[in-house]
């Protein structure tokens, strides 16, 4: 198992963490036999590189980044039919690093992860898709999309407080925007949104639990609605989504199901794992792909 690892290292990931992390993460893997490290150059970089590690015979490939890298990483895995054979592995050198909360591994933890790999450890989780791309995390629309906008103009921080101080600026300006979702229970009609959410795993900017019943194990995405409010209300929501605890407030509106369809009045902006995304249509459709993915970890995800 050791001798077909390959580790990609985004050295961009987290403003720069990825390339302070690369002598620990070299170290760690060496002591587990695990030598072959390769270091990305572009974006593009992390989807090539895993697809020719996946040719060459690798049967685990460690992404070394955030959430964007290893939806990126992940993507290069199904992409390929590669799903059922390859294991991905997370190491965190990002922003939020989200999905390995809900999932349960020690990201942060480089030597353990590595022992892991070495091990053979592994569990099964499902992953949502949207048009041509594939997501652990979520996928988002509307005040994250501004958020995500806005974050480039905010050098200065890192980690979870680069989310956090954007979300805070964004509270008060933005619009909302006007969806309609469609599930097996029907369609609901058009309504003033702040944000909404299609949630795979529990987590995400860093520092919200903002579906806390998601589970990556059940065969459904979590759709959290958060229609628009007051400017009070949206910072007492804001608040409360560090907590979970927005869950049951009057402008939440959430639902568990196999899939989704999105409908806008023209096609929007949205978000995966962090990436900015543009829609080619008016309607989207997100669903589930049930266990689609084996992620390195020491136990199955929590529920």
């Amino acid at each position: 198992m050791t001798s077909r690892a390959t580790v990609i290292v985004n050295p961009a990931a987290g403003r720069g963490r990825g390339a302070r992390a690369l002598p620990a993460v070299r170290e760690a893997f060496a002591a587990v036999g695990i030598t072959d490290i390769r270091v990305t150059a572009s974006k593009a970089d992390e989807r090539t590189i895993a697809a020719r590690a996946i040719d060459e015979g690798a049967t685990t490939v460690v992404a070394v980044g955030g959430d964007g890298t290893w939806s990126n990483v992940a993507n290069a895995l199904l992409s390929a039919g590669a799903g059922d054979r390859v294991r991905l592995g997370l190491i965190a050198a990002g922003t939020g690093n989200d999905f390995a909360k809900t999932v349960g591994a020690p990201a942060s933890d480089f030597a353990a992860t590595a022992r892991l790999v070495a091990e053979g450890a592994e569990t099964r989780v499902d992953v949502g898709h949207i048009e041509d791309q594939y997501f652990l995390n979520i996928a988002g629309f509307g005040f994250d999309i501004a958020v995500l906008e806005d974050i480039p103009s905010i050098p200065w921080l890192k980690g979870d407080a680069v989310y956090i101080y954007s979300a805070l600026r964004q509270l008060v300006g933005y619009g909302g925007v006007d969806i309609d979702i469609t599930s097996p229970a029907g369609r609901r009609g058009a309504t003033r949104h702040l944000m909404l959410i299609l949630a795979n795993a529990k987590n995400f900017g860093g520092a919200f639990r903002i579906a806390p019943h998601a589970s990556l194990t059940d065969g459904a995405l979590d759709a959290i609605s958060i229609h628009d409010a007051s400017a009070w209300r949206r910072l007492k929501l804001f608040g409360a989504a560090a907590r979970g605890t927005h869950i049951g407030q009057q402008e939440v509106v959430t639902e568990a199901a196999s899939a989704f369809t999105i409908h806008f009045a023209v096609p929007p902006a949205y978000e995966t794992d962090g990436e900015y995304r543009q829609a080619s249509s008016a309607d989207v459709e997100v669903r589930c792909v049930p266990g689609a993915l084996r992620v390195v970890a020491p136990a199955p995800p929590s529920r």
